[in-house]
């Protein structure tokens, strides 16, 4: 299995939101945003934040994005992580959580987050194996209104 990620460009939104949408299907509940995504929400997000594409044997089964806060650019939000159900259990998603940390290292960025939905707390135990810790003090500025606000975890790049 040849496992590459790659950042993604303006020419991959319609890719991505595809590999969102078919990653959500079944495993996320029906409310999540994650279920309408749109090429046009993707571009949006790539061009004000960024992403990457996970391949394997060349062929695309994953994605992730990261978003700075408005009032905090350097706190990126990783959001829309996922990887198509017939990839899921051979721990490659790890490889996208690992590229943005790198990347951002890279820029300087001070702090990564990431929010939990309240029907995966298993993720919670994933995370904390890459240094993320829960911060029940904050919002995660992407939660869906129609949903249970998620758990927020962080991971310190720089202090």
């Amino acid at each position: 299995m040849n496992i590459v990620v790659r950042e993604a460009t303006d020419d991959d939104a319609r890719l991505i939101a595809d590999l969102t949408r078919a990653a959500w299907a079944g495993k996320v509940n029906v409310t999540s945003s994650g279920h309408r995504e749109t090429a046009v929400i993707v571009l949006q997000h790539l061009r004000d934040g960024g992403g990457f594409i996970l391949l394997v044997d060349d062929e695309p089964v994953g994605s992730v994005r990261w978003l700075p806060l408005d009032a905090e650019p350097d706190v990126w939000e990783i959001l829309r992580m996922g990887v198509l159900p017939a990839y899921r259990g051979n721990n490659i998603s790890q490889h996208l959580l690992e590229a943005v940390i790198h990347h951002g290292l890279e820029a300087g960025i001070r702090e990564l987050r990431i929010a939990v939905r309240g029907d995966q707390p298993q993720l919670i135990g994933f995370y904390n194996a890459y240094e993320f810790e829960l911060a029940e003090e904050l919002e995660y500025t992407h939660a869906n209104p129609l949903e249970p606000a998620p758990f927020v975890m962080r991971r310190q790049l720089r202090h």
